[in-house]
C-alpha cells in the first residue's frame, strides 16, 4: 500500500504559513487527520475488491476453517482476565458441545433400486452341452444369480380420444343427446392435465425455459410453440386461484411466517425501463410442531414498505426477516413480534474473514464471532429433533449463556473496532439487531434463522438464470402461483408432478370450499394414493 503524501505547494511563500505555533500544530493535526481519513477510505475500497475477487472467484460456502482453538494471545488479553468465558470460546471442537458427534457417513456403494418399479426379467440359461457334467451327469437347477439395471424408456407421447356417446329416439325421431365432457382444465384446448402439470413442473421445478420443452417435444414429433405453453401456463394459474387462497388464510393464521424478497425484471412493466427491477416476495410458514407447511410466491412491481402490509393484512405472531428496512414498520404494531436471522449476521463476519483473513496461529475478530455463532448452531443441531419442552430447556440452559457471552464479547470488540471496515460492519450489524436475533430462545417454535425460506427462493434463483425474465406481469403472476403450488407440495413431501395432475383434474369440477379443502396438500396424500 502506498503511504499518502500531503503534497506541497512548491510556488508558495513562506510567509503564507502562520508564525504561531499553535496555529502549526493545528495545520500539522489537520493533515494527520486527513491522511488518516484517506487510508481508512483506501483500506475501505481494498476490502471491496477483495470481497467481490473472493465472490466472483473463489468458494462459495460459508463454512470456515476450523479456528476454535487458535485464537490470537493478543486478543485474549485484551479482555478481563476473569472473563472464564474467553477460555470457554477457545476450547476445541470435540469438547466444546456434549453431546454432538459429527454424524457417520453414509455407507459407500450403490443404493439398491426402489421396489415400486416394474421388473422386467431377461433370462440367461447354460447351453445344453454345458449343463453336462465333466462326470457325465446332467447338472440340476438350483438357483439364480440376480442383478439389476436401471433402464429408463423416454416420454410416451399418447393422445386422449373423448368418445361421447350419442343417442337418439327412432321411434319419435326426438331430440338427439349426447354424453357431457367433464368439466377440462382450459376448455377447447387440445391440453391433457397431465401435459399442463408436465410444463409446469419442466419449468418452475425443474429450471427449463419453455423453448427447451418446445425443443424436447420436437424430437417426439410434437409442436408445441412456446408462446400456446406461456398462455396455457396463465390460464392454468388462474384455475389455482381459489387454492391459493385457501393457502394464503392458513399461513396468516399460522402465526409464524417467514419471509424473504428477490429480484424479477419484467419486461413490460408499465411505467417502468425493460431493464428496471421487479420482486418476488415468498412467505412460509415456521412452526416445525405443525404438518401443514405452506410456501406462497407474490409477484410486485416495487420493494417499498406497502407491500409488507398488503402481503401481511392484521397479521399477528412472529415474522422472522433480514434486515431489510421495508420490513421495520412492523416493530411498532402490537402482536407483531419480528425476529432477526443469524444466517446473515454470520455471513457478514464471513466476509470480513475473507477480506482480512487470519495468519497462521492467529485468530481475527471475525474468526471469535465465527466460532461463537458455530457453537449456537450446533445446540440448534443437537435439539432439531426433540420435543418442543426439551428443546426450549435446552435453549434456556446452553443457548442463553452462549449468547452472553457473545454480547459481553461484542460490547468489548465494538470500542475497538473501525467502524466502515468489514469486521466493524459486522459487529455494527449484530448490536443493531440484537434484539431480533436472540428472539429465537424464548420459544421452542422459533428458528435460530431465515433460512428456510431462502431455500425456498433457491428454485426459483435457479430457474431465473435459465428463463431470465417474465415478458408482461401476467405472466410473473403465473409464475408465482405455480411455484407456490410446487414449492407447497414439496414441503409437504408430494410429488409436484403428481399433485398437478390431481389438480388441474379436479378443480375444474369443484363447486363448493369445502372440496378445495380436501385438495389441500395434507388432504391431497389420500386422494393420490387412490389415483394410483
Amino acid at each position: 500500500m502506498k503511504k499518502t503524501n500531503i503534497k506541497v505547494n512548491k510556488s508558495a511563500k513562506k510567509d503564507a504559513l502562520p508564525n504561531n505555533i499553535d496555529a502549526l500544530k493545528q495545520l500539522v493535526l489537520a493533515a494527520q487527520s486527513l491522511a488518516e481519513k484517506q487510508q481508512n477510505h483506501i483500506r475501505h475500497l481494498e476490502e471491496i475488491v477483495k470481497l467481490f475477487k473472493a465472490n466472483k472467484f473463489g468458494k462459495s460456502s460459508e463454512k470456515s476453517p476450523d479456528q476454535t482453538e487458535l485464537f490470537d494471545e493478543v486478543e485474549v488479553e485484551a479482555c478481563d482476565s476473569d472473563d472464564n468465558w474467553v477460555a470457554e470460546a477457545v476450547e476445541s471442537e470435540e469438547n466444546s458441545e456434549p453431546g454432538t458427534v459429527p454424524a457417520t457417513k453414509a455407507k459407500a456403494g450403490r443404493k439398491p433400486i426402489p421396489e415400486e418399479y416394474p421388473r422386467i426379467i431377461v433370462e440367461y440359461d447354460l447351453t445344453d452341452e454345458e449343463k453336462r457334467c465333466s462326470c457325465g451327469c446332467e447338472k440340476q437347477h438350483i438357483g439364480d444369480e440376480v442383478s439389476e439395471q436401471l433402464d429408463i424408456v423416454p416420454a410416451v407421447i399418447q393422445v386422449l380420444q373423448h368418445h361421447r356417446k350419442k343417442y337418439a329416439c327412432k321411434n319419435c325421431e326426438g331430440q338427439m343427446q349426447t354424453a357431457s365432457l367433464p368439466a377440462q382444465p382450459i376448455p377447447k384446448s387440445n391440453a391433457s392435465p397431465s401435459l399442463l402439470a408436465y410444463i409446469a413442473t419442466a419449468k418452475y421445478q425443474d429450471a427449463l425455459p419453455l423453448y427447451r420443452i418446445e425443443n424436447i417435444l420436437s424430437r417426439l414429433n410434437i409442436h408445441l410453440p412456446r408462446n400456446t405453453q406461456a398462455n396455457w401456463m396463465i390460464k392454468s394459474s388462474e384455475l389455482l386461484q381459489p387454492l391459493y387462497n385457501l393457502l394464503n388464510d392458513r399461513l396468516l393464521e399460522s402465526g409464524y411466517v417467514h419471509m424473504d424478497e428477490t429480484p424479477v425484471q419484467v419486461l413490460k412493466e408499465p411505467g417502468e425501463k425493460a431493464e428496471s427491477k421487479s420482486y418476488m416476495w415468498v412467505r412460509k410458514t415456521g412452526d416445525p410442531n405443525k404438518k401443514e407447511s405452506i410456501v406462497l410466491f407474490d409477484y410486485a412491481s416495487s420493494r417499498k414498505a406497502d407491500v409488507v402490509k398488503t402481503l401481511l393484512p392484521d397479521f399477528q405472531g412472529f415474522l422472522q426477516t433480514d434486515d431489510y428496512a421495508g420490513y421495520n414498520h412492523l416493530d411498532t404494531i402490537e402482536g407483531v413480534h419480528h425476529l432477526g436471522c443469524f444466517a446473515h449476521a454470520r455471513r457478514k463476519f464471513v466476509e470480513a474473514q475473507k477480506v482480512a483473513p487470519s495468519k497462521k496461529g492467529a485468530t481475527s475478530k471475525a474468526d471469535m464471532a465465527v466460532s461463537f455463532i458455530k457453537k449456537l448452531y450446533a445446540i440448534e443441531n443437537k435439539i432439531k429433533d426433540l420435543s418442543p419442552e426439551k428443546r426450549l430447556a435446552t435453549r434456556q440452559k446452553e443457548s442463553v449463556p452462549q449468547l452472553e457471552k457473545l454480547k459481553s464479547w461484542l460490547d468489548k470488540s465494538l470500542v475497538t473496532t473501525l467502524p466502515k471496515g468489514k469486521t466493524g460492519m459486522a459487529l455494527s450489524y449484530l448490536a443493531k439487531n440484537w434484539n431480533k436475533l436472540t428472539l429465537y430462545v424464548e420459544d421452542e417454535r422459533l428458528n435460530i434463522d431465515n433460512n428456510t425460506v431462502e431455500n425456498a427462493i433457491r428454485p426459483f434463483a435457479i430457474g431465473r438464470k435459465n428463463w431470465m425474465f417474465s415478458n408482461s406481469q401476467k405472466g410473473a403472476r403465473a409464475s408465482a402461483m405455480l411455484y407456490s403450488i410446487i414449492e407447497t407440495a414439496k414441503s409437504n413431501d408430494l410429488n409436484p408432478h403428481a399433485y398437478l395432475q390431481l389438480l388441474f383434474t379436479k378443480i375444474p369440477q369443484v363447486k363448493s370450499i369445502e372440496e378445495y379443502e380436501q385438495l389441500l396438500p395434507w388432504h391431497a396424500k389420500e386422494l393420490l394414493v387412490k389415483e394410483v
